[in-house]
């Protein structure tokens, strides 16, 4: 199915409808500061991808119940929501109880760029919005087919499958596209053109069941001025320990960053450059068990659990270096991060 990835954390967040946040204290070089998980806003309708412009507001994307109400939302630092765009397309599977739709957002230069499983790029241009408008309609919006160029493509590990899910701004205005579905790093030109920039390897399963090699299933996608991070999720079944992150190089060159994750949906850069990566759960005989997503602060040498016991988190998104804003699919709700540093 072209959708597994969202379809999978879709129905997921379905088996989930509570969660907790346990404070974990680190030090940064002498002084010692303590994180702080506050609940920043709720009643949010499966939210997967958030972003900041440069006011300070969070964008957001909500997948909605299938009904084609997927919306984008503009949520202002003192937490008062916005809809700015609705009426995006979302479909409801009947066998897995979930729904599919928009995935992850970015804000550059005044357009904010919007991915959609069904292989949309939707572009809106901020200019004449001011929080408060009437919602635009989605169906208004230019779009550009992704999802096509990934599945005319002739990869040498072929999946059949796009899912345009997460992206990031590069070098020259150009965009770097995570197609989680396709295990591969689409790169559109400043004038729309379409390339495969990188690809990522299957990794062997060490569990018992499940196909002998599993994809690695890129989610999250950093770029710190001259290097691509790429976090990953491994396709089914899901084994504990086994999600890297990646790094790419600007020749599109894929080498292995850190080893040793679990189902990681996104990645972040700190103030130090230094990755931030997001685990969305641990998976046992149950499915998805309940929170045991978390932040990870990752150097070559070291991994750093920052914040413990989130419930099936999909994006982290960083306001300066201190705060931080995470996402719960699950609870429909956004927690702000304080202290990092």
């Amino acid at each position: 199915m072209r959708f597994k990835l969202s379809t999978l954390l879709a129905a997921a967040a379905l088996l989930m409808t509570t969660g907790c946040q346990e404070l974990l204290d680190i030090f940064h070089e002498v002084k010692p500061r303590k994180i702080e998980v506050k609940e920043f806003v709720s009643g949010l309708a499966a939210p997967i991808g958030m972003t900041l412009d440069a006011k300070g507001n969070l964008w957001v994307t909500e997948i909605g119940t299938g009904n084609n109400d997927g919306k984008v939302l503009i949520i202002t630092e003192n937490g008062t929501k916005y809809t700015v765009i609705e009426g995006f397309p979302s479909e409801y599977n009947e066998q897995d109880q979930t729904a599919v739709g928009l995935n992850h957002l970015l804000v550059k230069d005044g357009i904010v760029w919007i991915l959609h499983a069904f292989g949309e790029l939707y572009k809106f241009d901020m200019a004449s919005y001011h929080p408060g408008d009437a919602p635009v309609k989605a169906e208004d919006l230019a779009t550009e087919d992704i999802g096509t160029f990934v599945l005319e493509y002739e990869f040498a590990e072929d999946t059949g499958e796009s899912n345009p899910f997460n992206l990031t701004a590069g070098p020259e205005g150009d965009l770097f596209i995570n197609d989680a579905a396709a295990n591969a790093i689409i790169r559109r030109s400043k004038t729309g053109q379409l390339s495969v920039f990188a690809t990522f390897p299957n990794i062997p399963n060490p569990l018992p069941i499940g196909p002998p090699s599993i994809h690695s299933v890129p989610t999250g996608i950093a770029y710190d001025g001259h290097r691509f991070f790429v976090s990953t999720l491994t396709g089914f079944p899901f084994p504990t320990g086994k999600a890297r992150i990646y790094q790419v190089n600007m020749a599109g060159e894929v080498s292995v960053y850190k080893e040793g994750f679990t189902m990681l949906t996104d990645i972040s850069l700190d103030a130090k450059h230094q990755p931030l990566a997001l685990q969305f759960a641990e998976f046992g005989e149950q499915g998805f068990k309940p929170n045991t997503g978390r932040l990870t602060r990752v150097t070559p040498d070291s991994s750093l659990v920052l914040v413990d016991k989130l419930n099936l988190p999909t994006s982290v998104a960083k306001r300066n270096a201190n705060t931080y804003y995470v996402n719960s699919l699950a609870e429909g709700k956004i927690k702000k991060i304080l202290n990092v540093y």
